[in-house]
């Protein structure tokens, strides 16, 4: 969707009668601010763009992505233990539920390689809540679980993993 400088301040002088500075366009209109701040900077007017607001949504972006796959990593685990706890259980949604976490999880890491060594940290921050989780699912106590995730990142992302259980 390429605009051009011309069209942005046209919908400058659409939002008031005069030019709207690019920090109170965010506040204003978000989605606006967006496009007109993508043309400022393809035209290189400098002077015209709100630095620190753009670099906030830029590390934002990034934060995003890292929720995106804490969030993916964290269904697995639900899943994972809710399947090694209860095998006598197991659904099919189960199956569906982790297989497109970890789908999830592919996809974002090739966009974003740099988060591959974040995982095992996504690990150990959402295992707590996903134990919470699952034990509320299941009934079982908080304390059938273990204290710290019994997987590797390998195996959370392993599409041929599914723990089993031993008796």
């Amino acid at each position: 969707m390429e605009e051009t400088l011309s069209s942005i301040i046209v919908n400058y002088a659409s939002m008031s009668s005069k030019r709207v500075p690019n920090s109170v366009l965010y506040e204003q209109d978000f989605f606006e601010w967006t496009r007109t701040t993508a043309v400022l900077l393809r035209a290189g007017k400098r002077d015209d763009i709100d630095w620190h607001t753009l670099a906030e949504e830029i590390e934002s972006m990034g934060a995003s992505q890292y929720d995106a796959v804490s969030s993916a990593v964290y269904q697995i685990l639900v899943h994972l233990l809710k399947w090694y706890y209860q095998p006598d259980r197991r659904s099919n949604s189960w199956r569906a539920s982790v297989v497109e976490h970890r789908n999830r999880i592919s996809r974002k890491l090739r966009r974003s390689p740099s988060l591959v060594p974040k995982i095992p940290l996504m690990i150990m921050e959402e295992y707590p809540g996903a134990c919470r989780k699952a034990s509320a699912q299941t009934g079982l106590p908080l304390t059938a679980f273990p204290p710290s995730c019994p997987w590797t990142e390998e195996q959370v992302r392993s599409d041929d993993f599914w723990p089993e259980t031993t008796s």
